[in-house]
Formats: structure tokens, sequence, C-alpha cells
């Protein structure tokens, strides 16, 4: 990998955990659109706890954490984190898979025209 493809690729992962972080720790604490529309039809009542209601990261919070934006901003760079390694994982075993990619530009004659 190149090193200005290298830089573009941490930059991303940068902005990405940024804006994780930020978003998260200014994210609203009052009920989505689908549970204020629950309460509003009066059915609110009915909704249970998932089967992952005990999780570290339930609720979009980090448990053991007291401060509810801290916790809201950690759970999102977690999120992050664990998504990007979850997503190059697959893309480097699929990778492997197949070949991996070719280290030249396909000449004309390779693209079928």
């Amino acid at each position: 990998m190149s090193r200005r493809n290298r830089g573009f690729l941490l930059a991303g992962l940068l902005v990405a955990l940024l804006i994780a972080g930020v978003g998260s720790y200014y994210a609203s604490a009052s009920p989505d659109g689908l549970e204020w529309s629950a309460e509003e039809e009066g059915f609110g009542h009915t909704a249970e706890d998932s089967a992952v209601a005990d999780s570290p990261l339930a609720d979009y919070a980090v448990s053991g954490v007291d401060d509810g934006r801290l916790s809201g901003g950690l759970a999102g760079v977690i999120g992050v984190a664990v998504t990007l390694v979850l997503a190059g994982g697959l893309t480097m075993a699929l990778r492997r898979r197949s070949g991996g990619t070719p280290d030249r530009e396909p000449a004309p004659a390779d693209l079928g025209g």
C-alpha cells in the first residue's frame, strides 16, 4: 500500500472515531421516534428488554462509566473500532481467498477491449 493511501486511510479512521466520539457525546437522551410514538399511541408499556440488555454496550452506553455523555461517547468509539476491525478482517480474509489484488494496472488486452 502506498504512503498516500495509508495517510488517507489513517485520516479516515481518525475522522470516523472523532465523529463517533463527539457525536455520541452530544446525542440526545430523549426517546427516539419509535419509543415516542409507542408512548403516544398508548402501547409503550408493552416494551420488553432485549436478550442483550445486560451487555457492556447496551443502550449506547459503556457499563461502569457513570457520566452518561462520556459513556455514550466511548460506546460510539468502541462501536466504530469493532466495526472497522471486523470489516478489515473480513476484507483481508476475502482478499487472501481470491488471490489478492493485481500488482499492476491491467493492460487494454486484459480488459477485453
